[in-house]
Order: C-alpha cells, then structure tokens, then sequence
C-alpha cells in the first residue's frame, strides 16, 4: 500500500503560519536559540504525523475489502502434438490426358460416343470409312487358305520322299507370304477402328462426322482418366533430408475451395541447378471429384513433428532488454490470485502463429494470455478466469 508523502504535509504547515514565524523569516532574524527552537518544533510535528499516519495505513489495511490487484488471464499449458509445414505452390496434372488422332486417312464416320460419356479400355469410339479394305482382306484370307493346303500337301509328299525339295520350299514360302500379308492387312484394318487406349471420360469431341481425317493432323477426341491424378511441386534443396515418401501433405485449391490431406507418393532424385530444387508428387485421393488437371494447389508438406511438445502463442512472447524471449507465469496463492513470474524463453520452430518452446516452461504453468504487457515480475495478479484451470 501506497504511504502518505510527508513533505506536502510538512510545507502545507509551513505554509499557514505566518510570515515572522516562517522558516525564512526565523533565519533572516539570525537567531540560533530561535532557529533550534523551531528546528525541534518542525520534528516533533512530523514524528506526530508519522506515527498518525501509520495508524491509518494499518486501518486502511485492516478495512479494505479487496486489494487493487492487476486482473490477468491465464491458461495451463499441457504438451501436444505440433507440426511445422512449408508451403509451396502446385499444379495439378495426369499422365492419362491425351488427344486421340486418327492411325488411317479416310471418311470419319460413325462416332459412338458424346462428350461426358464414361469409357472403358478397348471401347470403340468412332470408325473411318475403310475404303474397301474388307474386301481385300477377304480375298487375300481366301488365297492364304489355298496356299496353306498346297503346302501341307507338299509337306506331306516331301515327309514321304516324294516329289522335289523346290516344290516343297515354293509351297511353303507362298503359305507365309500370303499369310503376312493377310496379318498386315488385318492390322491396317484396325486402324479404321478408333478404340480408347485406357478406361476415362470423352472429355471434347473435336472433328464431326463426315469429315476426312488423317493421321497425326486430325484431333478426333480428348481422353482424360480423373482417377490417377497428382500435385507435382517444386522443393527447395534444403528440404531434402526432412520430405520423403509418405510423408504428410495438406492441400489446398482455391479455385474450388477444396481441402484435402494426401501424402507424397514420389521424391524426385534429381535437383535443379536453375532454382536449386526437386520435384515431388502428391497423390489426389479419387473421392476428390472437383480437382481437374491444371488446376492451381497450394501444397503444406510436414518437414517437422514434436510428439510431446510445448506450444505457446507467438504473441504471448515478449523481448526483454538483452533481446531474449520472454513470458509470464502466475505462480498460484489462492484460487484467484498468485505471483506474477517471468520465464526466459529458448524457442524452436513457428507454424501458424504458434511457437515450440524447448525450455523455459513446462506443463502446468499458468502462462498468462493477456494483461501481461503491464505487470512486472513479483507482482501480485488477480485471476480472471480462475474457473478454467481445474
């Protein structure tokens, strides 16, 4: 408690005497009895007023009904799980996103599928006009099943020892001409049947029925499989002993306001000399429909997990005067009260607006979370929320 300032009290009395019994008068007289005299005067009154004002602190102490404590809350601090993550950029993209161009010149025609349609591996999606290749094929089928009799009979005469070696090699060769031709021409027949090459969506259809097409020049359609989908990322070099495979990944994509967490499913083995990094895959799980190839990801990898740590606010954390890390503890008296007790603080990693501390707390401080910016160490607290600690 706060004591009375004696010297406003003793010039106060000074003050209302008069003038000739005033301290300045009585010296100007140069009078030393006088002087004494008033000297002894002035200090009984104030072992008077001391003592008077004494008795009233020690009732002031005695009446007061509550102290003017300063009001903080606080919170107990418990270990937890803490993760540090680094951000980073993505895009997301697939392997199975493809243009299907025509393997045959000819007349499109018969296009069996629309955009939006599901297909299936081997599906066939349209035809172009063959321009009579069936016909041929039939008849070159016709002359190799000739071929093959002539030669099986030449074969058998020849396993009997009859007839000559050229007749039999004649028949022989002729059987495999024919039949390599045949294969050849079934094989440029194919091509007048555009399959898909792997399970997806028909996700554009580029040229219309009727049109002539031809190889490597005429798009026919877009395949995309949504099923194997990834993040590809680009990983500062610093980052590599800490991000492997498996390691966890939280994303996000603003575009479609989706949130999801993966893992990384592949580590690229070969660093940028341009930027200095390495590329990593994050797998998009399949139930995450609205991620479409191209999309903008922004990607959180974890390169860092304390099991049983200490985690504080970042702004709880105060600089002292040799620049250390600081904050304050209440040290309990009663259930609503305690003592105000700064802790030096040694950090470790920040994520998110909180910090790791390594030392300096510990679980079941009372760390104060606000009203510590005007307290000093030692001082008595009152505590605000003295219900939320049990």
């Amino acid at each position: 408690m706060k004591k009375i300032n004696l010297i406003p009290v003793i010039l106060l009395l000074l003050v209302s005497c008069g003038k000739s019994d005033s301290v300045e008068g009585i010296i100007e007289n140069g009078d030393l009895s006088e002087i004494r005299a008033k000297k002894a005067d002035l200090s009984a009154r104030q072992s008077e007023l001391s003592s008077q004002i004494a008795k009233l602190d020690a009732a002031i102490e005695k009446l007061a009904e509550n102290k003017a404590y300063a009001l903080v809350s606080t919170k107990k601090i418990s270990d937890s799980l803490f993760k540090h993550y680094v951000e980073l950029p993505g895009d997301v993209e697939t392997r199975q996103n493809i243009i299907i161009y025509p393997e045959y010149s000819g007349i499109l025609q018969n296009i069996r599928v629309e955009e939006g349609d599901r297909v299936q591996k081997g599906q066939i999606l349209a035809r172009i006009d063959e321009g009579g290749l069936s016909s041929q094929l039939a008849q070159m089928e016709a002359q190799a099943a000739l071929a093959k009799t002539t030669f099986e009979r030449q074969q058998r005469l020849w396993e009997q020892n009859i007839g000559s070696e050229i007749q039999y090699l004649e028949a022989k060769t002729n059987y495999e001409a024919l039949q390599n031709s045949v294969n050849q021409m079934r094989s440029q027949l194919a091509k007048t049947v555009v399959r898909a090459p792997f399970s997806g969506v028909i996700d554009e259809i580029f040229t219309e029925q009727g049109e002539v097409v031809s190889p490597g020049q005429s798009r026919l359609f877009r395949l995309i499989n949504l099923s194997d989908m990834y993040i590809t990322a680009a990983v500062p070099e610093s980052y590599l002993g800490s991000i492997e495979k498996g390691t966890e990944v939280m994303v996000d994509i603003a575009a479609t306001g989706t949130s999801f967490t993966s893992t990384v499913r592949q580590v690229g083995n070969f660093v940028n000399p341009d930027n200095r990094t390495f590329e990593i895959q994050v797998a998009v799980p399949p139930s995450q429909e609205q991620v479409k190839p191209n999309l903008i990801a922004t990607v959180r990898i974890n390169d860092y997990t304390s099991e049983n740590a200490i985690i504080v606010p970042e702004n709880l954390i105060q600089k002292n005067s040799a620049g250390e890390n600081v904050a304050f503890v209440v040290e309990k008296e009663t259930d609503s009260t305690g003592v105000a007790q700064k802790r030096v603080l040694k950090t470790g990693m920040a994520y998110d607006n909180s910090v790791e501390v390594l030392s300096g707390l510990q679980a079941g401080d009372l760390l104060i979370t606000s009203g510590a910016r005007g307290i000093q160490e030692g001082e008595e607290v009152e505590i605000a929320n003295p219900n939320a600690l049990n």
